[in-house]
């Protein structure tokens, strides 16, 4: 009932998009991580150059920029709205990043993570909840995922970070598969 109330509460705060999406597809409002909680999530999740990220909820595109950009990786961000989506890829041209940056109009729980090597994202609990069978399904041994704020249930992390961006505290939970349990 709680996921469902959710859900509403933000369909109703986007009537343009409830028309369009399916309010049960989103798995959480858009608040953008603050760019020095960005980098540490990509420092935490031990980004080389070379791997591929996946930022699950990408928003406005900086987590993929910023692997991009910072840390020499590929990136794709994966986003549900496409506005969101418009406006990251602009972004990502106007930084002449289309090389190394791509952004998928797609919903999370449904994308192919295989060519992943580190995941990051900034759900809710109950969301990770729900993204974390896609993840073991397409994840591969050795592969990172990072989450802000929220834990994954039922998995233990590697690392926990803790950053302050501002007057709030952001915890980072890093999870390696193949140790999660």
């Amino acid at each position: 009932m709680r996921s469902l109330h959710f859900a509403l509460l933000l369909a109703a705060g986007l009537p343009a998009y409830s028309q369009k999406l399916n309010p049960m597809e989103y798995l959480a409002p858009d608040i953008p991580t603050p760019q020095s909680v960005v980098e540490k999530m990509l420092e935490a999740g031990r980004v080389k150059p070379g791997e591929t990220v996946y930022d699950l909820g990408s928003g406005d595109g900086r987590i993929v920029i910023t692997a991009a950009q910072m840390f020499g990786a590929k990136a794709v961000g994966v986003e549900l709205r496409p506005d969101l989506c418009e406006k990251a890829r602009e972004r990502v041209k106007s930084l002449g990043l289309e090389d190394k940056v791509s952004i998928v109009e797609g919903n999370a729980l449904h994308v192919d993570l295989s060519a992943a090597d580190v995941v990051t994202m900034y759900f809710l609990t109950s969301s990770n909840e729900r993204l974390r069978p896609n993840l073991e399904h397409w994840l591969k041994p050795g592969s990172r995922v990072v989450s802000n704020q929220f834990p994954v249930k039922g998995w233990k992390p590697s690392q926990v970070v803790r950053v302050k961006a501002g007057s709030m505290e952001h915890t980072i939970y890093v999870y390696e598969v193949g140790k999660t349990k």
